[in-house]
């Protein structure tokens, strides 16, 4: 079956730094575009950043300059650093996976079970 994992979530003061992992196994998705997305509490999911197949790498306005997506695709792991954390970053982020370049949730059919990130200011 397959399953993305996600790990590194975690508490951090404002300013600080976390390095998410995202760990497929069941099937390779080195084929798959990947990404991240986040939930706040009584917030949609939003997308975050993603990476396709080819290496071209996308992000939200919000995030754009401060963190960065990866991909090894021998190890089948997606990275996401994030630096220069803020309080509105707190979320639960998950990893996922899509056959398609979008950043609309319901075109991803692969999803990990979330990792939370708390900034506190």
């Amino acid at each position: 079956q397959a399953q993305l994992v996600e790990s590194g979530g975690g508490l951090v003061q404002a300013g600080g730094s976390l390095r998410l992992s995202c760990a497929a196994s069941g099937r390779t998705f080195s084929h798959d575009t990947m990404g991240w997305f986040r939930q706040a509490p009584g917030k949609e999911r939003e997308f975050v950043t993603r990476i396709t197949t080819g290496g071209t790498t996308y992000y939200a306005d919000s995030v754009k300059g401060r963190f960065t997506i990866s991909r090894d695709n021998a190890k089948d792991t997606v990275y996401l650093q994030m630096n220069s954390l803020k309080p509105e970053d707190t979320a639960v982020y998950y990893c996922a996976a899509s056959p398609h370049n979008s950043a609309f949730p319901p075109d991803w059919n692969y999803w990990g079970q979330g990792t939370q990130v708390t900034v506190s200011s």
